[in-house]
């Protein structure tokens, strides 16, 4: 029956020679259902209409003896003349309606869209799946103006989740450059749910066009796409999930102070690579701190270098602190690597806001992967929210990389903070006199730190050299883990501001460094812990503050 098919790996073909070359199609395709393909549409759009049937038979055959429905692309008469399951039709195309009407209401019938208002009118003309796209730009989809990318996608599985009953249960496809290497993201990323929605709609498959029919080997390029499908994507978090809330917040501050005891020794056991692409100015003083809480650092800006790196069981910091095209590359080429091994990633998107220039860059590397944790101050990550498809009902404009007056109550941030790290389905840090942090469902307030960290060149660069070390040593749990090294720093800096040969911040920074290294040892080596000097407030129920917009 229709309503049992499953969407989850849905080939469609191509018959052109730059992707099919001089193999027979029924071939390639017979190979793919024995990889595992769920679903087949047959699409050609330069061949008579009786070689499309001819084809289309030969097809179906091969599709009935894996019980895998076929359909064919835009020609109603072919599908009704192959008897086969279905229809999918394009913007261009045949009505829905009529379509159905000629077909009957047992026949599969899918739709292109790429818009709320055609999703709309494709559920409400009878539509049984939508094709959403396009993700991204291929050698069979070239036009950009069609590219709507993750956010797009994200957009209308939200405005379907809050239609009507039809709008909720229809099934939907994503289409688009879906292959091997970026398959689990798109998955993992099309889940979004917003604050106190823990099932969203997300999509029920994805179309792979070049990734099976391109490709020298059918069978074992599909089988491979339904191994990662079945699979969550390496760098997801290792432990059980949801993550629940204690009753009392008291019981909560211990279960976290507890875990970050175990996070800074494990930092100091594992002594983490921690792999910097930053700017040059802060290179010496991020290595430095990597070294004084127990990580091993390395500064390689070298995209291709990240390959080999990203194997070492690190994490890496993307710090946006020299915007160029050729860093943008390579940043984009050690995402990618660090994607693939599972490595967490942080992203400081520095000066995000301040021009033209770096909003593009943070919207192209939110494009070019996942990342487990973003941090900036408040601009930043209002920049960040943009670029991931929000738009904000403020009218702020960040000068340069610091942070400036605060635009918004702690209320109010944890609100941004906590939409977009559901949305990411990540961890997003909001730095300021008040850090908030949170991974969608919990959110914390940290206090700590001195004043002295923002009157230093490089102090929030260095604390994503922290943090990295931290989610590598701790991939259990992203938000205790950083938790754990946001205390590690600022708790330091506080001792070292205290101190009687610290008179400013020039003295400040190598007493800094000095306690970083102290403070961690203290943890080691059972001599001390932080319950004291903590400075955390468990953020709760916080209410919808209208902030935030899809972008139309």
């Amino acid at each position: 029956m229709k309503n049992q098919v499953d969407y989850s790996l849905y080939l469609v073909t191509d018959s052109t020679e730059a992707i099919l070359g001089s193999r027979d199609l029924v071939e390639v395709v017979e190979q793919a259902l024995l990889g595992g393909v769920t679903i087949v549409q047959y699409r050609d759009k330069s061949s008579d209409t009786g070689a499309l049937i001819s084809t289309a038979k030969r097809l179906h055959e091969k599709c009935k003896q894996h019980n895998i429905p076929l359909l064919i692309n835009d020609r109603v008469d072919v599908a009704l003349a192959v008897g086969c399951e279905g229809v999918h039709l394009g913007q261009d195309d045949m009505n829905i309606v009529e379509a159905r009407k000629i077909l009957g209401d047992d026949k599969i019938i899918g739709a292109t869209v790429s818009s709320l208002d055609e999703s709309r009118i494709a559920v409400e003309r009878g539509a049984d799946y939508l094709g959403i796209g396009t993700l991204y730009a291929t050698n069979t989809k070239k036009n950009i103006k069609d590219i709507i990318g993750v956010n797009g996608i994200r957009k209308i599985l939200r405005f379907l989740d809050a239609g009507d009953d039809a709008s909720q249960k229809i099934k939907t496809v994503c289409i688009g450059g879906v292959n091997a290497s970026n398959l689990q993201r798109v998955v993992h990323q099309l889940c979004a749910p917003r604050p106190n929605t823990p099932k969203p709609k997300t999509i029920d498959g994805v179309a792979v066009v070049s990734a099976i029919v391109g490709s020298p080997d059918p069978k074992t390029a599909s089988a491979n796409l339904q191994r990662l499908l079945a699979s969550p994507p390496p760098f997801k978090a290792t432990s059980s999930e949801p993550h629940f809330w204690f009753e009392k917040e008291e019981d909560e501050i211990k279960a976290l102070m507890t875990a970050s005891t175990k996070a800074t020794k494990r930092v100091h056991e594992k002594s983490p690579l921690s792999h910097n692409m930053t700017n040059l100015v802060v290179q010496n003083f991020a290595a430095n701190v990597a070294l004084a809480i127990g990580a091993s650092p390395i500064m390689a800006n070298y995209g291709d270098e990240a390959i080999d790196l990203s194997k070492l069981g690190g994490g890496l910091v993307v710090n946006m602190g020299t915007v160029t095209p050729d860093g943008l590359s390579n940043y984009a080429k050690a995402i990618t690597a660090y994607n693939a091994a599972g490595g967490p990633i942080v992203f400081d998107p520095v000066g995000a806001g301040a021009t033209a220039i770096r909003r593009e860059a943070t919207s192209f590397l939110m494009r070019s992967g996942y990342f487990d944790l973003i941090k900036g101050n408040e601009r930043e990550i209002l920049a960040v929210a943009r670029a991931s498809g929000f738009t904000l009902h403020d009218n702020s404009q960040q000068r340069g990389v610091d942070s400036g007056d605060s635009l918004f109550s702690l209320e109010q941030r944890a609100y941004i903070v906590s939409s977009l790290a559901a949305r990411e389905r990540n961890v997003v840090l909001m730095t300021g006199a008040t850090d908030v942090i949170s991974d969608g469902t919990r959110m914390y307030a940290i206090s700590n730190g001195h004043k002295y960290l923002g009157l230093i060149t490089g102090s929030g660069c260095t604390l994503g050299t922290t943090l990295s070390a931290y989610l590598a040593a701790n991939p259990e749990d992203k938000l205790h883990a950083a938790v754990a090294g946001i205390l590690h720093f600022e708790i330091a800096a506080q001792h070292a501001a205290t101190r009687d040969d610290v008179k400013g911040p020039g003295t400040f920074v190598p007493a800094f460094l000095d306690e970083l290294y102290s403070r961690g040892l203290e943890i080691v080596e059972d001599r001390g812990d932080w319950t004291a000097l903590q400075k955390i407030e468990c953020i709760k129920n916080i209410p919808d503050a209208k902030l935030l917009e899809e972008i139309p």
